[in-house]
This record gives C-alpha cells, structure tokens and sequence, in this order.
C-alpha cells in the first residue's frame, strides 16, 4: 500500500495506531469504538436502508450515502458489546467521511491490514474490517450506475 492513494485522515489514523507498542493498540481501537459516529435522525427508522456485513460475527450494518457535493459519507451499527467490530466501523466511518467517491474507490482493499492491528486480533475480525470496506466500496459503485 502506497500514501499516494491514502487520503490523509485515514493515513492519520494507521500511523496513530502504528505509533503504539501493542496493548496501546487496542486501548485506542476501544477509544474508536466509543466514537463510532451515531446515526443522523433521518436513518434512525430506516434499517432497511443498510446492509449486514455477513462477514462479521456480530451484526454489523451499514450504509453509504453520497452527499450533494459528492462527498461519501458512511454510516454504521454495531452493539456496544463488541467494542472490536464497532471499532472497526468507527474507524472506517471517520476516516471515510467527506472524501470524494473517487478517493474511497481508491483506497487500497488491504488497508485493514496496514493498522497494526494483526497481532492483536483474530485475522476472522480483520476480515469483517476488510468486508466493511469492501462492501462500502460495491455500495458507491452501485449508487454511481444508478445515478
């Protein structure tokens, strides 16, 4: 994976984590998982709108919306109690808002793997963290063919 195609917040938030011994790794991980962003209102009675993340063990939903100014914003649920996978979500929901839908296209599918995070957690939760954003980026491709 190159920083030429990681737009900065994201890259921001792999070197917060690549900075930390190990065990530090997963205090912020926890940190991110309290911050996973609440949905906005108008989503709040619409489950339907968002897609489960089979990959995961715990349901974990998902939506993609591309705002006026062609602005990706990702919005995500996962339950408190699996503060791993809805770090996972948080991480990638505040590192994905505001780009354009062409700079989350281009994030590399193995940016999952670049967070330091391999040692501390089972590569079964890597991979729900790799679905997610995989499954963000088939959501704004199909978004982009039915406009």
């Amino acid at each position: 994976m190159t920083d030429v195609t990681l737009p900065s917040q994201l890259a921001e938030i792999r070197d917060d984590f690549l900075e930390l011994e190990q065990s530090d790794r997963l205090q912020l991980l926890l940190e991110f998982a309290n911050e996973l962003p609440a949905l906005p209102a108008r989503y709040e009675d619409h489950p339907d709108l968002f897609e489960r993340v089979v990959e995961c063990q715990t349901p974990v939903f998902i939506f993609v919306e591309i705002d006026d100014e062609n602005a990706v914003h990702l919005y995500a649920t996962a339950p408190r109690e699996s503060p791993t996978t809805r770090g996972f979500a948080s991480i990638l929901a505040q590192g994905l808002d505001g780009l354009s839908v062409d700079e989350v296209l281009a994030v590399p599918d193995d940016y999952p793997l670049t967070i330091g995070l391999t040692q501390a957690v089972s590569p079964l939760r890597i991979r729900g963290m790799t679905a997610m954003l995989g499954r963000t980026k088939r959501q704004l491709r199909e978004r982009i063919a039915a406009a």
